[in-house]
């Protein structure tokens, strides 16, 4: 008999496997960079590492995976250094601090830490690859033309990062006010979630609010804290 699939079974097989984008307008490009070393690695021994069961999880999803996030480590909202220093795997890339990652692990910490944190989350992207135009880092929402075309494989990615085993589907978190319009007009289509919680995105804050950072580490910490208790959630009659 075979062993269940794990969620990081079921995330390697949607990341590494996930189509090519269509052309796009605007000049914007899209890069997979988990079917290429070493971020295909490094996602390997992270899943393997966190994720290597069938427990329910909170889907935490942000925009599109930016150049020195996932698209150096291929794991979500974390740069080389977080890799190595938090989740304890060793690399050699290049340690540029990207600031998404920054207030995450502030967060992760708040939460008990990543062998806690990733116990109960799943830390992801709406649109799984990483957008870029003239070399910097591109939103899948900046261009209305953008969305348009892509708007067949952010369906697509919703629909499979739902169907990962064990994913929780009463509740989801967007990170990023913008990016939970989308979020929301897509569960709305697809019908896959019972509750959006919509919040604001970590760059956001890093770049605009630095100042009270503390106070939304706490603020956050409680609201994902008090999704652990899927009881304090009404489901619809």
């Amino acid at each position: 008999m075979m062993p269940a699939p794990t969620f990081a079974d079921g995330l390697l097989a949607l990341l590494t496997g996930f189509p090519a984008a269509p052309p796009l307008p605007d000049g914007v490009e899209a890069l997979n960079p988990y079917q290429a070393e070493p971020a295909r690695d490094l996602l390997t021994r992270f899943a393997r590492h966190y994720y290597a069961d069938a427990q329910p999880r909170v889907a935490l999803l942000g925009i599109n995976p930016g150049r020195f996030g996932a698209g150096s480590t291929g794991v979500a909202f974390t740069d080389p250094a977080a890799l190595a220093l938090h989740c304890g795997i060793e690399n050699e890339l290049p340690r540029r601090a990207e600031l998404s990652s920054q207030f995450v692990y502030q967060l992760i910490y708040a939460l008990g830490g990543p062998a806690e944190f990733y116990q109960h989350f799943y830390l992801g992207s709406l649109y799984p690859l990483v957008l870029v135009r003239q070399g910097r880092n591109y939103n899948y929402y900046d261009s209305a033309a953008v969305t348009r075309t892509l708007w067949p494989d952010m369906q697509k990615s919703l629909r499979q990062q739902a169907a990962l085993p064990s994913l929780r589907r009463d509740v989801a978190v967007s990170l990023g006010r913008r990016n939970g319009e989308f979020f929301t007009r897509l569960n709305q289509e697809l019908g896959l979630f019972e509750q959006v919680i919509v919040l604001d995105h970590p760059r956001f804050i890093m770049q605009y609010k630095r100042r009270f950072v503390p106070d939304f580490v706490t603020e956050y910490a409680r609201v994902l804290g008090e999704l652990l208790s899927p009881s304090t959630f009404e489901r619809p009659t």
